[in-house]
Formats: structure tokens, C-alpha cells, sequence
């Protein structure tokens, strides 16, 4: 997988229908031992709810998994679930506490409620695509250095450090996908006297160049 989609960061936001009070909370997540941390937090602080309905998507086997916790079945977990596929996110775990307010809300009026705010919490987390990145290292001479510049400027880098001392070492990541044309050039531009290495793979937001 080149990329994938997520949420930026944890947001929570709340809705009130017919005097029942639905808060919704949303994060990133890498694993489910992540996303069942997450959801245990959540159900902590809130204790005195009368339901704690989630749903988590993972990269990690293709993990998907839902509750309605006590709700009409399809009114709750199920819709929240479609919702996080329809947004094509992954990587991402959903709560939404509800209070219950002593007005019946129907299925039909319980989906509406708990795909609003979850919508509501995704729009504040906001969404952020990650991309497949290799990191390397180049170190150069100062004389190649302003090269060297010229071409990862023209690229989508990632800058995570860079040392100066006898000659310069630059730390970096760029998409995978376009890691040999960027080694190629920095070789021809330096004329091969650039030593570059390889150090590994993450997933990351890159800058937009266009």
C-alpha cells in the first residue's frame, strides 16, 4: 500500500437530539491493541452512559470491527463502520457515548444521531493522506551542497535533520514511488560523489509541491 487515508488527530464533538446527548470521539490508530485502548479509555470516563457504541478500521489484516452496544442492531455500530469505509479512512477508531435523555428516537431517528456526530467529530479531526516513504541519508561536500538543495526543493521531501560538519548530512524521507528518480538525481548532480544510504520505510504526510 503506496498511501492511505486517516484522520489528522483525536477530536471529539457533541450533539444533542431530543434531549438525549451524543458525544462522538475519533482518533488515529496503528494497531487494535490501539484502537481497544482507546475505546477503554473513553468507556472509563464515561461510566454513568447508557451506551458506548464503536467502530475501528485497521490496515493491520484488514481489521474492521463494530457495537451497537445495547442499540437496535443496524442503528449504531453498522452505520458508524459504513460511514469510516464510505470515507475510504483506515488506521482510525470511532466512540460515540450516548445519555440518554427519556425520548425514544426510533432506528431511524438513532442513525441520524449517531452518523451526525460522528461526521461532526471527523470534520473536526480533519482527514490527512500518508503516503509510503523512504528514508535515506545524503552527505555531500559544502561545494555540492547548493545542488543538492536545488533538486530535493523541486521534490516532495520530508526534512528530519541535517548535520554540518566536515561535510554536510542530510536526513530525509521522500514517497517510495519516487525514490530512484530522486537518487538519480542526485547522483548526476553531484556526479556520483554524493554518499547516499538507505536507513528505512515509514508512512508520512508530504509537502504539496504543485
Amino acid at each position: 500500500m503506496n498511501e492511505y487515508k486517516t484522520v489528522k488527530e483525536y477530536a471529539s464533538e457533541t450533539i444533542t437530539e431530543r434531549k438525549s446527548e451524543f458525544i462522538g470521539f475519533i482518533s488515529p490508530v496503528s494497531s487494535e491493541e490501539d484502537a481497544l485502548a482507546f475505546i477503554s479509555e473513553i468507556k472509563k470516563k464515561h461510566t454513568a452512559a447508557r451506551h458506548a457504541v464503536y467502530a475501528y478500521i485497521l490496515r493491520e489484516n484488514n481489521i474492521a470491527r463494530f457495537t451497537d452496544d445495547g442499540e437496535p442492531h443496524g442503528t449504531a455500530g453498522l452505520p458508524i463502520l459504513e460511514l469510516l469505509r464510505k470515507e475510504n479512512l483506515t488506521d482510525v477508531a470511532v466512540v460515540v457515548i450516548r445519555y440518554f435523555g427519556g425520548i425514544l428516537l426510533g432506528t431511524g431517528g438513532l442513525l441520524r444521531a449517531y452518523t451526525s456526530t460522528v461526521k461532526a467529530a471527523l470534520d473536526k479531526a480533519q482527514t490527512v493522506i500518508l503516503k509510503k516513504l523512504t528514508t535515506f541519508s545524503v552527505t555531500t561536500s559544502y561545494s555540492d551542497y547548493k545542488k543538492v538543495e536545488f533538486v530535493l526543493k523541486n521534490e516532495q521531501v520530508v526534512f528530519d535533520k541535517t548535520d554540518y560538519g566536515t561535510d554536510v548530512t542530510i536526513n530525509l524521507a521522500v514517497p517510495t514511488e519516487e525514490i530512484e528518480t530522486v537518487l538519480k538525481s542526485l547522483r548526476d548532480i553531484t556526479g556520483g560523489k554524493a554518499e547516499i544510504t538507505i536507513t528505512g520505510e515509514r508512512y508520512g504526510s508530504v509537502p504539496d509541491i504543485s
